[in-house]
């Protein structure tokens, strides 16, 4: 009894002849059979020949899996392989953040620490935090977020019953509260930033039409031509302030000593505040030395260090020899002016009688030098770029910045001179000689060199002081700005942009609308901040810090996180000098590294071609420059060792942001849990001290 015919393989066996051009004739004969038997009994015949393109075919097809199964598992073994090495990225970068946290909690002091109002209040802020967590948790757990529980059907006093309580009162009271603020934050916050859309647009305007300020003469033109003797220069001191500058003492004043400018028509003044008798006399030796090769310099210290920055300048201000001046230009002990300094400033007093003072803008030595400085650049290039060049443009006005400027004596008797009332006295001066009627020029082709804090710790002194300084002035002067015979613009300036704007709702929005009101809103969902207050804007805002540094782009995302983890340090110093609380009136020197080698100094003075280089100046500098080198290398060995340490209010923050992020993770809400997860990590970053600095 014959086999029946098998259809379905016949069916197979026709297709994959007809992908074969060579066996179409054949596959035309299958295909005409008029028996299903016979066709049967061919096949069978072929199956069994070596030569058969069923075997080849089969053959093919099995190869073809092979390969593609091959393939395949080489890509996966790729994808496991790089997923094993992200899995051990993270590991490795996880355990080292713990290594380093023991580390710090290891070498912190042992002693006990003083706590301020400001961390107790953001530590009873964790605590509520995670108790509001833990509640969510159990609500969701339970499926309470699905159907949410009511006062009606509840037991008294049951687990349902205080949670229908706890959303009773969230929705009828602290709901909108928390919404009212933050509706008034960000009203606050689109304002401020309208503000910084203002200023980049009249930057943009200054650039376009290519306006700056004009000096009425040119010193250096003049001067090659032959058509000035030193009697055309005008008096011109020069004033260095400095306490325990160790690191930078030589390169600051042999970059006054080296100034292309009469020696008879320039004294130079050190002001040495330093408590550190070493210092003291390495800073006399430097003075001595300059004073052998003509330079006409004065060593000045005080015993007593009252007023701090502008008690010295003021001291200094009182020399009976000050009157035979016209000019002042004042240092930092950091900054290295070059040597055409005098001769780029002083001319645009010519025929400005108004005019007190001529600001140019800081360059610095070490922006590359870690993030901290990248993102610090980023901050200082938008303030000297766009808010005092667009201010000294069109209002003649601005901060004055402490250093890098040139001020006529005559506008700083008439303003009333240094005042030791404030930590920012130069900021003090700038609004007093406003008030009366000067004016001022900012100089942004001008640059002065000068460094930038390496550490948090010396960043975060420098910040607070900044902050509550200005807090302290607005006190001081707001009834003198009221009484003032300024016009009633100047007098809105003052008050809404310069003090209220741009020194305390800056700070306080930053601080209250990111670490307070968005944790808070996580866990009260009545009260909601809109995805474009947590993305859009601060996005735009951030790109518009960064456009007078494009090479910065890359940084933008730590910045904008950094900044807002810099609002805790900000807000805080803006309340204290505000309502005078704690160390609002200390003055800390910010720790300088000494980043301009003595390479830079040799060259600095070899591209002065003045008698005093002919008198072998470049060759005993340097000498004596390694020598000094040499001993401060001595000196910081035996000297205090430094160490990173840990900041608690940063740490606190952190772990409420990542508390919020938690709660945010259970509602589902994307950006917003993304935005704290990332803020709360650079918090602890930061508060474990990794950025900056780091010293083993």
């Amino acid at each position: 009894m014959s086999r029946p015919p098998n259809y379905e393989f016949q069916e197979w066996w026709n297709k994959q002849r007809s992908k074969d051009p060579a066996d179409d004739h054949h596959h035309h004969h299958l295909s005409s059979s008029s028996s299903a038997s016979e066709d049967f009994r061919l096949l069978t015949v072929n199956i069994h020949t070596p030569a058969s393109p069923i075997t080849s075919a089969a053959a093919a097809a099995e190869k073809d899996r092979s390969r593609s199964a091959r393939q395949l598992s080489w890509i996966y073994l790729l994808k496991l392989h790089k997923i094993a090495n992200s899995v051990a990225f993270v590991t490795n970068g996880f355990i080292t953040l713990l290594r380093t946290a023991n580390r710090r909690i290891a070498t912190s002091p042992s002693g006990p620490r003083s706590e301020s109002k400001f961390y107790r209040i953001i530590k009873l802020f964790l605590i509520l935090s995670v108790f509001l967590l833990s509640i969510e948790l159990v609500a969701y757990f339970r499926g309470w977020h699905f159907s949410p529980p009511t006062l009606e059907s509840e037991v008294e006093m049951s687990v349902k019953y205080v949670y229908a309580k706890w959303l009773e009162i969230r929705v009828n009271y602290l709901g909108p509260l928390l919404q009212s603020l933050t509706n008034a934050c960000i009203v606050l916050f689109l304002i401020q930033s309208v503000d910084r859309l203002v200023l980049v647009l009249g930057c943009f305007y200054i650039k376009i039409r290519g306006l700056r300020p004009v000096a009425e003469m040119d010193y250096k033109q003049d001067a090659e031509n032959g058509a000035l003797n030193a009697d055309y220069y005008p008096m011109v001191m020069v004033q260095i302030p400095m306490c325990n500058e160790r690191e930078v003492y030589q390169q600051s004043i042999a970059a006054v000593c080296v100034q292309d400018w009469p020696r008879e028509r320039m004294l130079v003044q050190i002001l040495d505040d330093s408590d550190d008798a070493d210092v003291q006399n390495l800073i006399k030796a430097e003075v001595h030395k300059w004073q052998q090769r003509g330079v006409h310099i004065i060593y000045r210290h005080r015993l007593i260090r009252t007023g701090y920055k502008a008690g010295n300048l003021k001291s200094a201000m009182n020399c009976e020899y000050v009157k035979n001046y016209e000019f002042v230009a004042i240092f930092d002990a950091d900054f290295q002016p070059a040597p055409d300094f005098l001769k780029s400033t002083v001319p645009y007093f010519k025929g400005k009688d108004d005019l007190a003072l001529v600001q140019t803008r800081w360059a610095f030595v070490n922006k590359e030098e870690n993030l901290l400085t990248r993102l610090q650049n980023i901050n200082l290039a938008f303030h000297f770029e766009v808010e005092q060049q667009v201010n000294g443009w069109f209002i003649n006005f601005f901060g004055f910045n402490g250093t890098a400027g040139v001020w006529r004596i005559k506008a700083l008797e008439d303003c009333g001179g240094w005042l030791e009332r404030t930590t920012v006295e130069d900021m003090d001066i700038a609004v007093r000689a406003h008030l009366c009627g000067w004016k001022f020029i900012y100089l942004n082709d001008v640059k002065c060199l000068c460094e930038l804090p390496e550490s948090y710790e010396a960043y975060k002194k420098q910040q607070h002081r900044w902050h509550s300084g200005p807090m302290q002035l607005f006190r001081l002067c707001f009834y003198d700005i009221l009484h003032s015979k300024v016009s009633v613009f100047k007098k809105a300036n003052l008050i809404f942009l310069f003090f209220l704007l741009r020194k305390l709702i800056l700070p306080f929005y930053s601080f209250t609308l990111f670490c307070i009101i968005l944790p808070l809103t996580m866990f009260m969902p009545e009260a909601q901040l809109p995805f474009w207050v947590v993305c859009y804007i601060p996005g735009l805002v951030s790109i518009l810090n960064i456009l007078p540094s494009p090479q910065s782009f890359p940084f933008i995302v730590p910045y904008l996180l950094f900044e807002n983890t810099m609002s805790v340090t900000k807000f805080n110093a803006m309340i204290s000098g505000l309502f005078q609380l704690g160390s609002s009136y200390e003055w800390i020197v910010t720790k300088k590294l000494g980043r301009s080698s003595e390479a830079d100094l040799v060259a600095i003075m070899g591209n002065e071609s003045t008698p005093l280089m002919e008198s072998g100046v470049h060759k005993s500098s340097s000498e004596s420059g390694l020598a000094e080198l040499n001993k401060l290398e001595m000196n910081k060995k035996m000297g205090k060792k430094k160490r990173n340490r840990l900041y608690r209010k940063e740490l606190a923050l952190s772990f409420i942001l990542l508390t919020a992020s938690v709660r945010s993770l259970l509602s589902a809400q994307g950006i917003h849990f993304y935005f704290l997860l990332f803020q709360g990590v650079t918090f602890l970053i930061v508060g474990l001290d990794l950025i900056g600095e780091q010293v083993s």
